[in-house]
């Protein structure tokens, strides 16, 4: 059986790898970023990044439920109920990214037979309508991804498995990227990027932590 420092420093490497998971793909679906008529324009030309894009991203959602499983014995010892409504947001989350990728590679598919077809105005109001799905598809999966990382630190926090001041760090940097980019996105406004960006500061520094001291075994007698 795995002890909390050497299971701790197993999440650790898979907290950053799902930061990777997440960075790589955003920068592959950067066809898709410049709004709905660009998407309808670029996204054929960048057919197979794209889809290595959703590929990676439904891969990074099964390496969230992996974490969420890695951890789940320390944290029911701790705390049943936290333990399970982490495994619930995970799996949320996966089924979330999974519509958002249907959106993705319907935008995809639009734009590949607006090429085919040589344009026409028809297209270009679907892609409107399609591009505005997919937005609201993907607030969603931000929502719930935040949801899961607010839940992991809460747990940290509330059993010390990790310093405190690492833990809140890590806390008021979800609320940066829930208030900057889903909640703005959510009541109509511009999302604001540096807002969430500091969310991968805070990966990192728990993610490295974790690897070289793991989880607090101390927790675990008390």
């Amino acid at each position: 059986m795995r002890t909390a420092k050497s299971t701790g420093r197993m999440v650790g490497v898979l907290l950053l790898l799902q930061l990777a998971g997440l960075t790589g793909p955003f920068v592959l679906l950067f066809p898709l970023m410049a709004g709905p008529q660009a998407a309808l324009a670029n996204a054929a030309g960048a057919s197979l990044q794209i889809k290595l894009a959703v590929v990676l991203l439904l891969v990074n959602c099964a390496l969230t439920i992996g974490i969420t499983i890695a951890s789940f014995a320390i944290f029911r010892q701790l705390s049943e109920a936290m333990a399970l409504w982490l495994l619930a947001a995970s799996v949320i989350l996966f089924v979330a990214q999974a519509v958002d990728n249907v959106h993705i590679m319907s935008m995809l598919s639009l734009s590949q037979q607006y090429v085919q077809a040589g344009g026409g105005d028809l297209f270009q109001t679907l892609a409107e309508v399609v591009g505005s799905t997919r937005k609201w598809a993907h607030f969603t999966e931000l929502l719930v991804i935040d949801c899961w990382i607010f839940l992991f630190y809460a747990v940290l926090y509330r059993f010390a498995l990790v310093p405190r001041a690492l833990a809140i760090f890590g806390l008021i940097t979800v609320l940066f990227h829930f208030t900057g980019i889903p909640l703005l996105g959510f009541l109509g406004y511009g999302v604001v990027m540096p807002m969430g960006a500091s969310m991968a500061v805070s990966h990192v520094a728990l993610g490295l932590w974790l690897v070289i001291r793991g989880f607090d075994a101390r927790v675990m007698t008390t």
